[in-house]
């Protein structure tokens, strides 16, 4: 049995919970330990179940409890080279396995798909996860859609993908102007149209659930995002479940 969970999906913090029943890992590490423990054992998980820790990206809000964690429970995290510079360990030394963005690895029973995407960090990746015939994706922190995610994200049955801000909500804003471009930049954040246009055109039939995520606190809302999903999943015959991922919250556990 394959488990998924989006213990937390915004700008304050991004981290999520997989696990084949043999190999369990996180995805990022944007809570602090505490609060990772804490929805971790709300999902019914014991920390101490995690064999490893995947990094997308060396932003805060993606490692801000990284170093705790990985220290507490003495598991290996896996990271790009680039990224492993950017973080600052400290004195902890952890068991570190790099990678190459592109590259492919397993942890336990998951085979892993790293892939690059247009982020303005060091060595911005996403994740693929093949498992028991399964295929779960992890796409956010993406200015744009390349035709290489595009193509990595083909077969998925789970997708995870950003649709971070309304355009009008962000314009008007009280983000400094500064921001603005950089989180509508080819290097920022997915917007609900560029998102929507995706799902539209090029969501594929294999996705039997869809979750917006990464969604701003300050320049958009959940129903803006639920209406604006259900609305680019009406024009096709897809047997997809939609689900808004909302700032602060903890997903169900979607089980296959």
């Amino acid at each position: 049995m394959v488990e998924f969970c989006v213990l937390a999906s915004s700008s304050s913090g991004n981290c999520s919970y997989l696990s084949t029943g043999k190999t369990s890992v996180l995805i990022d590490a944007g809570l602090s330990r505490k609060e990772t423990f804490d929805r971790l054992a709300k999902i019914g998980k014991d920390p101490r179940s995690i064999d490893a820790i995947l990094v997308t990206h060396e932003h805060s809000d993606h490692v801000c409890g990284l170093v705790r964690i990985a220290k507490h429970l003495d598991i290996p995290v896996y990271l790009s080279g680039l990224t492993a510079q950017s973080i600052a360990w400290g004195e902890y030394q952890p068991k570190v396995e790099l990678f190459q963005a592109g590259a492919s690895f397993r942890v336990g029973d998951l085979d892993v798909n790293s892939f690059t995407i247009p982020h303005d960090a060091v060595d911005p990746v996403g994740f693929c996860f093949r498992a028991q015939g399964l295929k779960i994706s992890v796409a956010t922190d993406l200015g744009y859609m390349t035709d290489s995610i595009r193509y990595h994200l083909r077969g998925s049955d789970l997708l995870l993908l950003e649709s971070n801000h309304d355009l009008e909500m962000l314009k008007v804003g009280p983000y400094p102007w500064s921001v603005k471009q950089r989180v509508m930049g080819r290097n920022g954040h997915l917007s609900n149209d560029v998102a929507c246009e995706y799902v539209r055109r090029h969501l594929d039939t294999t996705v039997s659930t869809l979750i917006l995520g990464h969604l701003s606190e300050n320049n958009n809302h959940p129903e803006i995002v639920r209406l604006m999903g259900s609305q680019a999943l009406s024009g096709r015959e897809l047997f997809t479940r939609l689900v808004v991922q909302e700032p602060g919250q903890t997903s169900e556990v979607f089980t296959y």
